[in-house]
């Protein structure tokens, strides 16, 4: 696949992998990207993943045609783009490679040496000329690993963007970009939306026609709604109007007084509800769609005198990634010391720009004409934001 005149695809898809680093459900597989810029000097961005790295090579030696090339730009060391470089640097022992300062670090720990004799140090600002492109390099850490390093082709405005604007899926994969990449991007750089608003920002005075990500599909249209999206996800604000209901139920009472909620809110007309069964569904979609939205209801059973493990984990999901700027309510069950309201009250009261509902509601084994009356006036307060 051709980038540009002069930028080529050479990276593979992965549709061996159930889970994506050993906790993300991958229905559609993954896609480790890699590039190659043809020029007078020959530039190759970053390796795929350990068990691709033969199809890998073999997509290089074909774009390649007999040239060698003469530098590996490694922009993240995570081991999905960092595989290959030993095989590279011995395979190719004329190339440089060149990186920031704390990947030559990893590529010790991770390769036993770090190139000390066969490498380019660069930080924010420095440029590497290939010819007629000339690479600039863009320091992004913590987009998601301290030692990341984006790269800007002025020649054909591309801008390789590290992790940033991935996704999960395999790219022979036809799927809506937004659902994978916000979970991707929740799930895996959530918690750092303060690093990526520095980075947006100095990508606005970047003259970008094309995004190139280690991940998910290239960006070369209408490139305002991914940047859009970015900025809304890494400043916390909801994308639309919604309530998502987190359920951890043991004998059903739970689930069925959130059902009854569900059910409420829809005939209120509240626009968006959508219902998570913590135990079964994916744990990953619940997460996302909290960070969607921008009412998120939390219903669980007391368990040992605290809430059910499986909430317990979902709320430490949030609070992991930052999650602010929403209304939360609390439903609780319990047959002799309900607990979840306080419980839960507790595990965010250092979450910042959060609304707790006035409205609760406490369920004792099962549904009774008071709790009934609970979710009423819940459902009415949640509709009425």
């Amino acid at each position: 696949m051709y980038i540009s005149d002069d930028i080529r695809y050479i990276g593979v898809n992965d549709h061996k992998k159930d889970l994506f680093e050993g906790q993300y459900i991958v229905p559609n597989g993954m896609a480790y990207n890699s590039y190659l810029i043809m020029d007078e000097k020959i530039a190759v961005m970053d390796t795929v993943d350990a068990d691709f790295t033969e199809e890998w090579t073999a997509n290089l030696e074909k774009e390649l045609a007999g040239r060698m090339p003469d530098y590996l730009v490694v922009q993240h060391m995570e081991p999905d783009h960092s595989a290959g470089i030993a095989l590279f640097m011995q395979k190719y022992p004329d190339a440089l490679v060149v990186s920031g300062t704390k990947s030559f670090n990893m590529m010790k720990q991770f390769f036993g040496t770090d190139y000390s004799d066969r490498r380019i140090a660069v930080k924010e600002g420095d440029e590497l000329a290939l010819g007629t492109h000339t690479l600039h390099f863009i320091e992004a850490p913590l987009v998601h690993w301290p030692e990341v390093v984006m790269t800007y082709d002025s020649k054909d405005k591309v801008l390789f963007s590290a992790d940033g604007f991935g996704k999960f899926g395999a790219l022979d994969v036809e799927e809506d970009w937004a659902c994978e990449a916000r979970r991707y991007y929740i799930g895996i750089v959530g918690r750092f939306g303060m690093q990526v608003q520095k980075v947006l920002k100095k990508a606005a005075a970047l003259d970008i026609a094309t995004i190139c990500p280690l991940h998910g599909p290239v960006l070369t249209e209408n490139l305002g709604y991914y940047l859009n999206l970015y900025d809304i996800w890494s400043s916390y604000r909801p994308e639309g109007e919604g309530v998502v209901i987190c359920v951890s139920s043991v004998y059903g009472h739970t689930m069925e007084a959130a059902r009854l909620l569900e059910k409420k809110l829809l005939e209120k007309g509240c626009p968006k509800v959508s219902v998570f069964d913590l135990a079964r569904d994916d744990m990953a979609e619940a997460v996302e769609d909290a960070f969607r939205y921008d009412r998120l209801v939390l219903a669980t059973v007391t368990y040992n005198g605290n809430i059910f493990p499986d909430m317990n984990t979902f709320i430490a999901h949030l609070i992991e990634r930052n999650y602010q700027n929403r209304t939360i309510a609390f439903m609780e069950n319990g047959t002799w010391g309900p607990a979840g309201v306080r419980v839960m009250t507790k595990l965010f009261e250092k979450s910042k720009n959060i609304t707790i509902a006035e409205n609760k509601v406490t369920i004792r084994s099962a549904l009774s004409e008071e709790s009934r009356a609970q979710i009423d006036a819940l459902a009415d307060e949640l509709c009425s934001r």
